[in-house]
């Protein structure tokens, strides 16, 4: 016997219109047979009347027939499936319902009617069913027809707004929703009336008139409904209120963009701006970040809130606005930004608590003070209308505050766009902090790298100098470029840059030393491949020493060793000019025509590395010729076709501009070259060469004999009588004939003294000995041994210099007075 739920499927889905009937009596026999039947069971009337109804059955459902019939007179009826039996064997599936059909007082009939499962149309076979589906169902569902105009909806569609059922009937979508943007729902509507193809999941998001408020997203779905002859006759649509789910999509994509957009730089302000960027209009319609000052300056604040923010001043960060140049804004980017005391800016400071605000009183001021810029003005005239203010903490120490405001958007924020805010500013504060905290390195790291760097070019008469140094950008951080000019005896210069790798203040600090170690070797007036050989010895022990010491071997080999280093010597007696590079781009002459060259500079290993000799070049270089010295960060550009011969036409360009001055040039080649924050720092050290005129050197020789000493001085107060310095006559006379005197007595091969004038008087003397001199401090009882004492008291300074033939000894006395300085201009 059939269940309950067998009965209940078969009075939902049978249709009398296309059912099979026949008739049995009281026993179960069949008494009538229509054509139907025999249609669908293949049987004759013949074949089947005065049989048993079991007979037309599977054999399992034949054993049923009995129960079957107690149930219908018991109940008057029964409905359910059943197996029947067709002629020949084929069993097919029916639905059967089973009803009284007695004629008072004739005897009991039952008109039995029996429909195919395989051909019934589903739950469209039951109207009953169709309209409990439709009507009963939580999603709303409405019908139009060909001119998009209401024939029929469910109950749940009013829940979107628009009015009761009844209401709806014959209007259209604008009609009922009026503030809806209706234009794309019915262009998805007639798309589906033209092409009879299903629209599915079309998500539309505005404003309905059951929320005017708050912006709502619905997924709609469209199926083309058509008469028998396949003519459209309308459109069947769906409703699924998704805003929720809309809104959850918003926030997992504005903290991706805030993930992606914000401190992309290392700089705080830009990193604030980025913050408010992101924001608006998506989320808030206007948004303002205001920083403690020392954040800004990159100072370390105490854990917890400010004790009193009074003493330590806002300053506006960044702010945005969905209005062009932000009318809602009290203050500007770079304003102290000044509250009110006990507003609410000011409570989120001191306590660290978030605050919101979902209507605020549109008569009730703005909290900013009208100190400092600020404007009284009320909410309502600034069309502001909900508020929430966000402590940006980071590091369990509070930064500043973020306040995010509505006026565009009519919804209030709620409880969810709280917690929202407080992640993306907890996200961001990260990120301010981390640029607070590269801001004070890299402010230290400059400071100590300015203090090491030269503040001012020394003044001499070799040379005119310009030198241009450009940082890395914040993301790279300072490295360890350098540049220096050195004064040397004989009125010689030590054109110098280098590299050290790495950035940071250890590179900053490893670059100091290696600037102070050049220097030193440089005043032992030893050839630029000596210098660079000491160099590089002195770099390679170093780093062995600190490693070992640390424990860190690899780290300390790593900062200093593997720096660059370029010396140049030049001469502007002979115009001679000698270089060694280690690891170094070899510089660039500029001819005084303007041609462009490269020294063929034989390059030897970084420092600290090891490997064969330095090689040192010389050139003669003509008077206004000018020698390009750079660090590789001139011409880094990071492309995969980079080569040496382009980067060479590159800076060969630059230097073929013409300009004013040479410090005008300077500049010009660093910025035609290299952008405003380049990834790596950049050196550029240009110097136009100058030659001493004739009348400003005198030598000549003398012979190994004592005798010469006072044909000597009587020279040297001839030539400095020529020159107008009469006054240090006595001195230079004593240092000639001191120096001479020693030449003759401990030297060996022929003697040459050399008078230059420039910014001071130098007296050379040459000898072949490749001895040394020494000072000595002679006894009182002592006769001699005072010679180079007496010469080291009378003048400014004084050395020795070895070259290839033999030494030099030499003494400087100072022009003080202007009048006995050369006259440049000659």
């Amino acid at each position: 016997m059939g269940t309950y739920e067998e009965q209940g499927v078969a009075r939902q889905w049978f249709d009398v219109a296309d059912a099979a009937a026949l008739l049995l009596d009281a026993q179960g026999r069949v008494t009538g047979w229509t054509r139907d039947a025999q249609r669908l069971l293949k049987y004759s009337a013949a074949e089947v009347v005065g049989g048993k109804a079991g007979n037309l059955l599977a054999p399992e459902d034949a054993l049923r027939v009995p129960d079957l019939g107690q149930r219908c007179r018991r109940d008057g009826g029964w409905s359910g499936l059943l197996t029947a039996a067709r002629r020949g064997g084929e069993q097919v599936r029916v639905m059967v319902r089973v009803t009284s059909a007695e004629e008072a007082p004739g005897p009991s009939r039952w008109l039995v009617l029996l429909s195919e499962m395989a051909d019934a149309p589903g739950w469209a076979m039951s109207r009953p069913v169709l309209e409990q589906m439709v009507s009963g169902s939580p999603v709303g569902i409405a019908i139009v027809d060909t001119d998009l105009r209401y024939v029929w909806s469910n109950a749940a569609l009013e829940q979107f707004g628009g009015g009761a059922a009844m209401t709806r009937l014959g209007r259209r979508l604008a009609d009922v929703q009026p503030g809806l943007n209706s234009r794309s729902i019915e262009a998805q509507m007639r798309r589906v009336l033209e092409t009879g193809e299903p629209v599915v999941g079309y998500e539309h998001v505005g404003l309905v008139r059951s929320a005017p408020h708050r912006e709502t997203a619905h997924m709609m779905s469209f199926t083309r409904l058509e008469d028998e002859h396949g003519h459209p006759m309308g459109v069947y649509y769906t409703v699924v209120d998704v805003s929720e789910r809309h809104r959850a999509r918003q926030r997992l994509d504005l903290l991706d963009r805030a993930g992606e957009h914000i401190g992309r730089s290392l700089d705080i302000m830009q990193t604030a701006q980025e913050l408010s960027d992101v924001v608006v209009p998506t989320f808030a319609d206007f948004v303002s970040v205001d920083l403690l000052e020392p954040v800004l300056a990159g100072a370390e604040l105490s854990a917890g809130p400010p004790v009193d923010p009074t003493d330590v001043p806002l300053r506006r960060a960044g702010q945005q606005s969905v209005h062009e140049n932000a009318p809602e804004a009290t203050f500007a980017v770079g304003d102290v930004a000044t509250y009110v005391a006990g507003s609410p800016p000011i409570r989120v400071l001191t306590t660290g608590l978030p605050w919101r605000e979902a209507r605020l009183d549109p008569l009730a001021k703005d909290w900013a003070t009208e100190i400092s810029g600020g404007r009284a003005a009320t909410f309502l005239e600034l069309g502001l209308h909900s508020v929430m203010i966000v402590p940006i903490r980071a590091r369990g120490v509070i930064l500043g505050v973020t306040t995010f405001f509505r006026h565009r958007r009519q919804d209030a924020f709620d409880e969810d766009d709280l917690t929202l805010a407080e992640d993306l500013v907890s996200r961001a504060a990260v990120c301010v902090d981390n640029a607070r905290r590269y801001t004070r390195e890299r402010d230290a790291a400059l400071v100590l790298q300015r203090s090491l760097l030269p503040h001012r070019l020394p003044e001499q008469d070799a040379v005119e100098v310009a030198a241009c140094y450009r940082p890395a950008d914040e993301l790279t951080g300072l490295g360890g470029d350098w540049y220096d000019l050195i004064t040397l005896s004989g009125g010689r210069v030590a054109l110098v840059v280098g590299e050290v790798p790495g950035h940071g203040i250890d590179a900053a600090a490893a670059m100091g030393r290696l600037r102070t170690a050049v220097r030193t070797l440089a005043a032992l007036d030893l050839p630029p491949e000596e210098v660079l050989a000491h160099l590089d010895d002195l770099v390679a022990r170093s780093a062995r020493e600190e490693g070992v010491e640390s424990g860190t071997e690899e780290d300390a080999i790593a900062q200093s060793v593997g720096s660059g280093c370029l010396y140049v010597v030049y001469d502007p007696v002979d115009g001679q000019c000698t270089m060694a590079a280690a690891g170094h781009p070899a510089p660039a002459v500029v001819m005084p025509d303007g041609e462009v060259s490269f020294v063929d500079l034989p390059q030897g290993a970084p420092l600290g590395v090891g490997g064969p000799p330095f090689e040192a070049v010389e050139l003669a270089l003509a008077p206004g010729s000018t020698l390009a010295l750079h660090t590789d960060g001139l011409l880094a550009r990071g492309e995969d076709d980079w080569s040496v011969d382009t980067d060479r036409d590159r800076l060969r360009r630059a230097l073929e501009r013409p300009t004013d001055t040479l410090d005008v040039q300077c500049r010009a080649v660093v910025d035609a070259l290299v952008p405003a924050r380049p990834h790596d720092d950049v050196a550029l050290l240009m110097a136009r060469t100058r030659v001493l005129g004739t009348e400003q050197v005198a030598d000549w020789d003398l012979p190994a004999d004592p005798a010469a000493v006072a044909d000597a001085r009587k020279t040297a107060a001839r030539m400095l009588a020529e020159w107008g310095l009469d006054e240090l006559a006595f001195t230079t006379e004593l240092v000639v004939s001191e120096l001479v005197t020693n030449a003759i007595r401990y030297a060996i091969g022929p003697i040459r003294v050399r008078l230059i004038r420039e910014r001071a008087l130098v007296c050379e003397v040459f000898d072949g000995g490749a001895t040394a001199p020494h000072l000595r401090h002679p006894r009182t009882t002592d006769e001699g041994g005072r010679g180079l004492l007496l010469v080291s008291q009378f003048t400014q300074r004084w050395g020795t210099r070895f070259v290839p033939e033999g030494k030099i000894i030499w003494a400087e006395q100072p022009l003080t007075d202007p009048s006995l300085q050369p006259d440049e201009s000659a």
